[in-house]
């Protein structure tokens, strides 16, 4: 796995990659036990567009782990079977359509990466840390739109539906953006339920993100999302 700045150690690869999406090449999304309508819906595509819909804000944990490259007949989530378990790393998120977010590593090792709407913040805690940077209009294209941008799906993603796999109702998003850092992204529902996301770079890497113990549309304090440099943390402007 990728490493986190200033640590060969971390496991942070979705960080660098949401580090990467606030400079407009390519970044992270999420996915996970997400409730969207309790309605049963016909394909993944339309749960999907109901999730962007309806869902504005949520709050939850997440697992991530990097596999290795799945073959034709099998998902991410099979292929992260036989990884080893220090591919796996663990936290909590919220976020606020468009541009806010809190993705916080909590294990193996804390990390937070934070969005305003103006500005990203990546805070390392052993190094205390913290690097600034514009986070601009960079969501539009990537990943991480599907949740931190707005609903314009179809303008920056073609979309199709890619079968049921395990009981899971599987999409596919091709960037139509050529400078992106990411081929695919497969996204599964079960029953209007947002289950897991995978993420495909052009490395032949693939990250699988999986969520739980979410909440939709919370109610969220006006300063959710305003950063405090922690006391004695040195500020790098990235």
């Amino acid at each position: 796995m990728q490493q986190y700045a200033g640590h060969s150690a971390h496991p942070g690869r979705l960080g660098q990659l949401v580090r990467s999406l606030a400079r407009g090449l390519g970044s992270v999304a999420i996915g996970a036990s997400l409730l969207v309508a309790q309605q049963a819906f016909a394909s993944g595509t339309e749960q999907l567009k109901a999730f962007v819909a309806q869902v504005h804000s949520a709050r939850g944990d997440f697992v991530q782990q990097e596999v290795r490259a799945p073959s034709k007949a099998q998902s991410a989530s099979d292929a992260a079977q036989v990884m080893p378990k220090n591919a796996t790393s663990s936290g909590t998120f919220v976020f606020a359509r468009p541009g806010k977010f809190i993705w916080s590593y909590e294990k193996p090792y804390q990390q937070i990466l934070q969005a305003d709407g103006d500005k990203l913040y990546v805070y390392d805690k052993d190094l205390n840390q913290v690097t600034e940077r514009a986070l601009g209009g960079a969501l539009g294209a990537s990943p991480a739109a599907i949740l931190f941008g707005s609903n314009d799906l179809d303008k920056n993603f073609t979309l199709h539906d890619a079968g049921v796999k395990g009981g899971i109702d599987w999409l596919e998003l091709i960037p139509k953006a050529k400078d992106t850092q990411f081929q695919r992204v497969g996204i599964g529902f079960k029953d209007g339920n947002l289950q897991a996301m995978e993420l495909h770079d052009v490395f032949g890497n693939v990250t699988l993100l999986t969520f739980s113990n979410i909440q939709k549309n919370p109610s969220l304090p006006a300063d959710a999302f305003k950063f405090t440099v922690p006391k004695g943390a040195d500020v790098i402007n990235g």
